[in-house]
């Protein structure tokens, strides 16, 4: 027997699915279900260990989820394998928060091995919150205990034995750090660690076959450097750190040597580099400009196109290209050039040469009394540049072309000559390797002047306050021409937040001249959404990106396997795994062995070298970019090192899916490049190499305006804040509903109104981390609730409660389907229509498509479907009543195979639901519903034309609705006539075999068909010339002119919103709804409306008759909200009694007296002349009455 159904209590019930899932242990038994059945392989992108999940982790760990629980139900056996991230400098910059260190020499002196444990520590508990969090959103994964986590992450750094039990339930006795490095492995099952000796081996891998193909380098080169965190940052990651900022930017002179009063302007955003300026560059083939300045007759030469230019013209306007990066409310328009030079007294123009006759010009620097300046060499020193140095190359140089021939320099922002320090630029140094000039590197590690700089030496670059000592020394030379705040897109470490410098640095390189090879296999790859050009952008990267930087002069990450020899820098090695280097190692691995291949304990670990034997070689003490551990995943995590054969059985994956606007940089760059090396030595096919079979991308979650969320200002919404007041099935349908290449607005966090969650643990303030926990509102939620969980709980409710009155048995002899009323026929030929989208879009990871399919059936269930069959289960109770049992029947396969088809998008709810609708009277039923096979679409049962046909009626009911709306005419109150008009004869006998249920629904006398409609409604078409001018321009004329004598029905798509093409006189035209102004013209007392080929037409007259039968329905409508106020069951009886002074509600109610009674169950009805205190005031019609009830 079912149990009766109440309110949804959605959250809750939440809770109570997760209890019944880890008491019946349902993710155990499904695994064992599927397993040695054919295989899905999902490679899960690894979630960074370091902060809790808020709800932007949340869209792209329910695509898995879901498409996981998809493939188990039809059978798929898969690794179920999560992911954590987990090292690099995020986790580093949060370890030093919480240990108070703000420098490397800090760290230093702490203990690289114990901070090197608290990053290892920080990553367990964080990766044991995001496991209760992840469990919390319903993500089936083999999930270690976070319990047993934390008890890891509390033996690290300790001489204790601990006793961890696995995934698999398997116990192991060591100490902590043994135990952590193998988490993961095949036989303990659980998440896999990017941390885990098995994953950084797999790196070492790599690098060997990088090395063995020459392509691994040490590379002296400026590079983008973060003072805070001490280390270079890859091409790759300064992308994903661009934000818009403002800098005090600076015009400023450099006098030419030889020519008295004449000076080179040049500018730039970063004043600090100035100190360290060698050379200028200019563009050989631009004009430059002779202005002479009337306030001191100074002569200064710079680009002629930039002495009007209008800077940032189109920024200020439009912005920096995304929605955030508005221009700064605070800072004016730019001026030109031209403009500075007249507030500051005038210029006249004496000319102009060619940037070619510049080039070889000498000038005097602007800080050329440095030490660093007047070094021999440059700064550090360079060999081979003795006998010059800064202040001896002050000269204009070519600054020529990059490799795609574009010119270095260019007319427009600035002034065409490019101050050029090459211990300071990218692009500057290249030029100085060109050129022979020296390099004059001001900045320590800490991004502060190094000695030699005079009063800038101890000054941080990025400070307000060194910019501002610049202007003053400039000042005071007269060398100073003008400052202006400058807003521009800046890089900025990804993780702290800070401004970047370039600095001139020794980092180690993956030489990229095989990108070729990663292009073929990207091109093997299918790349969803296609709407994002996801191939395209990955070749563009591939294409444009220079050399992989892979070294970071910092702590906790993978100990990059290079040896150099100690006596000669170039005679270095790649060792490819431990083994190798145990085999080599010539001092310090007994040290070493038992602990992880991280620092220091690796570092102690000499080999001989190969090369030159005797001598010893050391470990760089640089470690490994952080995307080398996300790239190495397909290959550490599917047993490539120990059990080659399994691991072909998994690979490629099927699918990876994460969010795409800067992975394409990061792991899918990754995952290619390192898939095409790893694989370059056994085989030549592109399709064999790549790591991947289908890419899913998505886009970001935002607040409710658009706008980013961010925990500094209290905007970032915590996980378990959107869960627990929003409900987990709630945002799951928001994100898969979400079309994948839009961002998802997603919610607002009331960070000043602090509220309590309850929890399946109880009632909590603030989340486990500590965060208070705050109201969150959604409306994208508000609006999931009503679309889908709310009808469709009253579906399963409404089935439920009548079910158990009339004891319905699901297991009884079914009714056949031929048997059945049309409408059954049609809803569950309806449901096969849905299933088959299913069976289509699931498998092409089209999640959004099904689930609009899905809202789209249950809204024909319920506001069609089970609406106009209520008084098939609202009859009394009769064995012999086959009508019944077939509604009966017929919704209950309707409910049921829904909660199947939508499981893995809302296992909650279709959780609740199956316990009550299936294994309540099915013992041999499967014990949860993802057990269940998913539901396969019955050829028997779809009938296509019966749901062309259904559609066609309810086409006319929505017109007739919204003409009804259009024209204030209530539904419940009968209209004479409807005519109709159709394009097709399908239509019409569609609308006459079903003219009865039309009728019905819109509550319409008589329905006629018409040939036509062109007595009750006519069409005029005139353009548009605000839209069509600017389109069509010369054009305008002849449409005017033909536009109306075109025939209405090729013109009638408009109507419908759709573009049309015509043909005006030879001229093809494109014609959008908003480039035609189209006039209806409609007979007096008719309303007219028409859509895909059906046109109809509804009389809007009334009469007394009409409206008395209007305010009985009234009436009713008013009576059955008593009942549900007063919480009736459904077979209850009443007695209605009503007051009003209006003499035509008593007429109607008399009238139509055994009607009402019918409706409302009720005995009696009483006109009485005075109404009690809690008789409800009510509108009949447009009449006042009042209205209460009684139970029998």
């Amino acid at each position: 027997m079912f149990e009766k159904v109440n309110e949804a209590n959605f959250i809750q019930g939440e809770h109570s699915v997760l209890k019944f899932w880890d008491e019946n242990s349902i993710f155990d038994k499904l695994r064992e279900q599927v397993k040695g059945n054919d295989r899905w392989s999902f490679l899960d992108g690894p979630i960074t260990a370091n902060n809790p999940m808020g709800v932007h982790h949340a869209w792209g760990r329910t695509y898995k989820d879901t498409y996981q629980r998809f493939n188990a139900m039809m059978g798929k056996d898969q690794r179920f394998q999560n992911g954590f991230d987990c090292q690099g400098l995020w986790v580093e910059v949060e370890v030093e928060k919480e240990l108070g260190l703000g420098t490397k020499t800090a760290i230093n002196e702490y203990g690289i091995d114990n901070f090197v444990n608290e990053c290892k520590k920080r990553v367990l508990r964080f990766a044991a919150r995001q496991t209760e969090q992840s469990v919390r959103l319903g993500y089936w994964m083999d999930w270690d205990d976070p319990d047993e986590l934390r008890k890891l992450a509390a033996g690290i750094g300790t001489d204790d034995d601990v006793t961890y039990k696995s995934a698999a339930g398997k116990e192991e006795t060591d100490k902590a750090h043994r135990l952590v490095e193998r988490l993961g492995n095949p036989e303990w099952g659980g998440s896999y660690f990017t941390f885990s000796t098995e994953n950084n081996e797999t790196i070492w891998t790599f690098l060997k076959k990088c090395f063995e193909r020459g392509k691994i380098y040490q590379g002296h080169d400026v590079m983008p450097w973060s003072g805070r965190g001490g280390s270079a940052y890859s091409q790759m990651e300064i992308a994903e750190g661009r934000k818009l900022t403002t800098h005090k930017s600076v015009f400023v002179r450099f006098p030419i040597r030889g020519r008295d009063n004449e000076f080179l302007l040049v500018w730039t955003t970063t004043p600090w580099t100035l100190t360290s300026n060698v050379a200028c560059a200019v563009n050989t083939e631009l004009d430059y400009i002779k202005l002479q300045a009337k306030r001191d007759d100074a002569v200064y030469y710079f680009a002629k196109d930039n002495l009007n230019f209008q800077r940032l013209a189109t920024e200020f306007k439009e912005g920096f290209g995304r929605p955030e990066w508005k221009w700064p409310k605070d800072v004016p328009k730019l001026k030109t050039i031209g403009q500075i030079f007249k507030e500051q007294g005038g210029f006249e123009e004496r000319g102009t040469i060619k940037g070619a006759e510049m080039v070889g010009w000498e000038y005097d620097g602007p800080f050329d009394e440095l030490l660093a300046q007047q070094q021999s060499g440059g700064f550090p020193i360079d060999d081979k540049l003795m006998d010059r140095n800064g202040v001896s190359c002050h000269r204009v140089i070519d600054g020529g072309r990059d490799s795609r021939g574009n010119a270095h320099v260019v007319a427009g922002e600035g002034t065409g000559i490019v101050h050029t320090a090459p211990g300071c630029g990218d692009i500057d140094h290249t030029l100085g390797v060109v050129h022979g000039i020296v390099g004059i590197a001001p900045l320590k590690e800490n991004g502060c002047y190094d000695e030699g700089f005079g009063d800038f030496t101890g000054r941080e670059a990025i400070s307000p306050d060194t910019a501002e000592l610049v202007f003053e020394k400039l000042r005071e030379k007269g060398l100073l021409v003008a400052v202006e705040t400058y807003p521009h897109i800046y890089p900025h470490c990804w993780r702290t937040g800070d401004e970047l410098v370039f600095r001139l640095v020794d980092e180690w390189f993956i030489d990229m001249d095989w990108r070729e090879e990663i292009k073929d296999v990207t091109r093997q790859i299918r790349w969803l959404p296609e709407s994002i050009d996801g191939q395209d952008r990955e070749v563009e990267w591939l294409s444009n990106m220079g050399n992989w930087m892979i070294s970071k002069k910092r702590f906790w990450g993978l100990a990059l396997p290079i040896w150099v020899n100690e006596n000669d820098p170039k005679d270095f090695e790649v060792i490819g795994n431990l083994a190798e280097l145990k085999e080599r190692a010539v001092e310090g691995w007994d040290d070493f062995e038992g602990n992880t291949p991280h620092r220091p304990w690796v570092d102690n670990v000499v080999i001989e070298s190969t090369k030159n034997p005797g001598q010893k070689m050391h470990r760089i003490q640089d470690v490994g970019n952080p995307w080398l551990d996300a790239g190495i995943v397909p290959f550490s995590t599917m047993h490539y090192n120990h059990d080659h054969d399994e691991w072909r059985k998994w690979y490629p994956a099927d699918l990876v899916t994460e969010c795409f606007p800067g992975q394409f940089r990061n792991w899918f760059y990754s995952l290619l490049s390192l898939s095409t090396m790893m694989r370059y030595d056994e085989t030549d096919d592109a399709k064999e190499k790549r790591p991947f079979k289908t890419l899913l991308g998505h886009r970001l979650v935002q607040n409710e305006q658009g706008e980013a969320m961010h925990k500094s200002d209290g905007t970032a919404i915590w996980f378990e804040e959107a869960a627990e007041q929003l409900g987990v099935d709630t945002m799951r349908w928001m994100y898969l509903s979400q079309p994948p290449a839009s961002d998802l607005r997603f919610g607002t966090r009331h960070p000043d109104e602090p509220v309590p969650l309850q929890t399946p643990d109880g009632e909590v303030s603030e989340t486990a981390d500590g965060f208070t926990t705050c109201k969150v509102t959604s409306q994208p939620a508000d609006e999931v609730r009503r679309r889908l969980l709310i009808p469709l709980w009253n579906s399963y409710a409404f089935f439920v409660n009548y079910a158990r009155l009339d004891d319905f048995d699901p297991n009884g002899e079914e009714v056949p389907v031929a048997d059945r009323p049309e409408i059954d026929r049609w809803i569950l030929s309806n449901l096969q229509s849905v299933l088959e989208v299913a069976q289509s879009e699931m498998p092409n990871y089209n999640v959004a498509d099904f689930c609009r399919a899905a809202e789209a059936f249950l809204d024909d269930l319920t506001n069609w479907y089970i609406r106009r069959n209520r008084r098939r289960f609202w009859r009394s109770k009769d064995a012999s009543d086959t009508d019944k049992t077939a509604a009966y029947q017929t919704l209950y396969t309707v409910l049921v195979t829904l909660c199947k088809a939508l499981a893995p998008c809302i296992p909650f709810m279709t959780e609740r639901m199956y316990q009550n609708l299936v294994t309540s009277s099915n013992s041999d039923a499967p014990q949860s519903v993802h057990l269940c096979d998913y539901p396969q679409p019955d050829a028997e049962l779809l009938d296509p034309t019966l749901n062309t046909r259904t559609a066609t009626a309810q086409l006319v009911v929505k017109l007739g609705h919204k003409l009804r709306e259009e024209k204030n005419l209530r539904v419940r109150l009968p209209l004479a006539e409807l005519q109709f008009a159709c394009a097709s004869e399908e239509q019409r006998a569609a609308i006459k075999h079903l003219s009865e249920v039309i009728r019905e629904e819109l509550n319409i006398k008589q329905l006629t068909s018409a040939d036509n409609l062109d007595d009750l409604v006519s069409y005029s078409y005139k353009p548009n010339l605000k839209t069509l001018g600017p389109k069509y321009g010369k054009l305008l004329g002849i449409i005017r002119k033909e536009l109306p004598n075109v025939d209405g029905a090729i013109l009638a798509p408009l109507r419908n919103g759709e573009n049309i093409t015509l043909t005006l006189n030879g001229n093809e035209l494109e014609l959008g709804p908003d480039d035609v102004m189209i006039s209806t013209e409609q007979a007096t007392d008719w309303s007219c409306a028409d859509e895909n080929g059906v046109q109809i037409a509804i009389s809007t007259v009334t009469t007394p008759e009409l409206e008395r039968e209007g305010m009985s329905r009234d009436f009713v409508r008013q009576v059955q909200q008593l009942r549900k106020d007063a919480d009736l069951d459904i077979q209850d009886r009443i007695r209605v009694f009503f007051n009003t002074e209006d003499e035509e509600v008593v007429a109607a109610v008399t009238e139509w007296d055994q009607y009402i009674r019918d409706e409302t169950l009720a005995d009696s009805i009483s006109q009485v002349d005075t109404a009690p205190e809690n008789a409800s005031a009510v509108t009949i019609g447009n009449a006042k009455a009042r209205i209460w009830i009684e139970r029998v």
